[in-house]
């Protein structure tokens, strides 16, 4: 095997192996865990998801309420000789609702399990993001790996032009031999700069994922658990995929909204109990004979029940409206399940697929190198061109690339398909680093809390910014089996 074909090969190898003192793929979870903003994002939407069901609890709790006033008469009749001048009044009520019809128990169903759908649409965001960093990681990978490869390509096919030009000069070889040596160098080094691009673009990409600067990336580890059929990978989805889920239980909420809808037209009832106390300030009965009393009160307790009897149809209206939104639900439930059976198919066909190229990229890199090897001994004797030796060692080139792409496809596919089978959130993960977030804690603190004036401390920022992140470059250190081809 030629130099240039074993300096290609050791790239390639060494950029995808495990350096020591390197970023791992946990590693980038666990920053992402931690600091990503769609996902923290996420979090607290599902806490202001959570206060939906103590919000429903509060239409069923008493209710007290009271009023303080000062009224002034300014301007009165000029035979109200008795009439006050002022009043100050007080009065205050308790209600205590017994009967609604049905309205506040299934709002609070509804609620509740609304809460659950958007456990698991938080779940699915997580998947999401995972899926997101696995890419973002495999493309750092692969765009260095790419980028080392185009740069000893260049620097091979400017020691072929060197030595085209030598042998031009002494008139083994022709101008156009040189010519062509020329060109694909040109051409070898704008695909190098298209590399360097694409790498600065993964490595941005990669930051505004995990929110840090990705360092040396060691190879990920193995996938565990994938599916031996695309069927056995769709039936798992089926039963575990959190956005299926999530839209199930959304569907479940709506069906319980019609039941509520339906209660605007039951009679409701309600206990109470109120009074009010007025004090006209020595102003009552000024005109007339003796002392009048200055102050008033009065209290009351009783049931009182309330029949609807025509509410302009509103009722009607929002029981349809209540049932359309329903239909729109199963609708979205069957639209989700045949999201994810495609999702679910199309990741597995894409993974086996890009193993089946990992091992033709394998073969086609060994061929090449042979053949690139052939060439140049048959080019030695003069039985091969100057454009045979750069034809071979582009297709060698080449064929490193697509190894390369296919094992970053590969990964991704496999880790895309795990997420859709819901196998890919963070407690599948196993991250390390700190507690997992876990949204079944605050639900269980709130759902319950009834005091007006309890709240929690104003919100701080939580995700991390990237402001002060340098910006890439598609500078690589030279691995040590790197070296300038001579």
């Amino acid at each position: 095997m030629s130099k240039r074909s074993l300096l290609l090969g050791a790239v390639a190898i060494a950029t995808l192996s495990s350096p020591a003192h390197a970023d791992t793929l946990r590693e980038a979870f666990v920053a992402a865990y931690k600091t990503n903003p769609t996902l923290s994002a996420a979090q607290a939407g599902q806490r202001a998801e959570d206060e939906n069901v103590a919000i429903a609890k509060a239409d069923g709790r008493p209710n007290s309420g009271s009023q303080f006033g000062f009224q002034e008469d300014f301007l009165r009749n000029s035979i109200s000789f008795t009439a006050p001048l002022r009043r100050v009044t007080a009065s205050g009520d308790v209600k205590v609702p017994l009967y609604s019809g049905g309205r506040v128990k299934n709002a609070v169903r509804a609620a509740k399990t609304l809460v659950v759908a958007g456990q698991y649409d938080l779940r699915g965001t997580e998947a999401s993001l995972f899926s997101n960093v696995v890419g973002a990681y495999m493309d750092v990978m692969r765009d260095e790996a790419v980028v080392q490869l185009n740069r000893a390509n260049v620097g091979v096919l400017a020691v072929n032009l060197e030595a085209t030009s030598d042998r031009f000069e002494i008139g083994d070889l022709t101008r156009t031999d040189v010519a062509q040596s020329e060109s694909r160098l040109e051409v070898a080094k704008g695909e190098l700069e298209s590399a360097r691009a694409n790498l600065i673009n993964s490595k941005e990409n990669y930051i505004a994922l995990v929110g840090q600067v990705p360092g040396k990336l060691q190879s990920p580890p193995p996938l565990p658990n994938l599916p031996k059929t695309p069927d056995e990978a769709v039936d798992v989805a089926l039963q575990f995929n959190p956005d299926l889920l999530a839209a199930k239980e959304r569907s479940t909420a709506s069906e319980i909204n019609i039941k509520a809808a339906r209660g605007a037209v039951k009679p409701t009832v309600e206990a109470y109990v109120q009074g009010t106390y007025v004090n006209f300030l020595n102003t009552l009965g000024r005109g007339s004979p003796g002392s009048v009393e200055q102050g008033q009160s009065n209290a009351e307790a009783g049931v009182r029940m309330t029949v609807p009897i025509y509410q302009g149809g509103r009722p009607a209206a929002q029981i349809r409206q209540a049932q359309a939104r329903s239909g729109q639900a199963y609708e979205q439930v069957t639209a989700t399940e045949r999201s994810i059976i495609a999702q679910t198919r199309a990741a597995y066909s894409s993974w086996r697929a890009s193993e089946r190229v990992i091992q033709s990229s394998e073969r086609a890199v060994a061929a090449s190198a042979l053949s690139l090897e052939g060439v140049r001994a048959e080019n030695s004797v003069g039985n091969r061109t100057i454009l045979d030796i750069l034809n071979a060692e582009q297709e060698l080139l080449n064929a490193q690339v697509q190894l390369v792409t296919a094992r970053r496809n590969s990964y991704v596919a496999g880790f895309t398909l795990l997420a859709a089978m819901g196998r890919a959130e963070a407690r599948d993960l196993g991250l390390e680093g700190g507690p997992l977030y876990d949204p079944q804690v605050n639900y269980d603190r709130v759902q319950n809390q009834f005091y007006d004036f309890q709240s929690d401390p104003n919100p701080e920022p939580k995700a991390t910014r990237t402001v002060d992140t340098p910006a890439q470059t598609a500078d690589i250190e030279p691995l040590p089996e790197q070296k300038e081809p001579k």
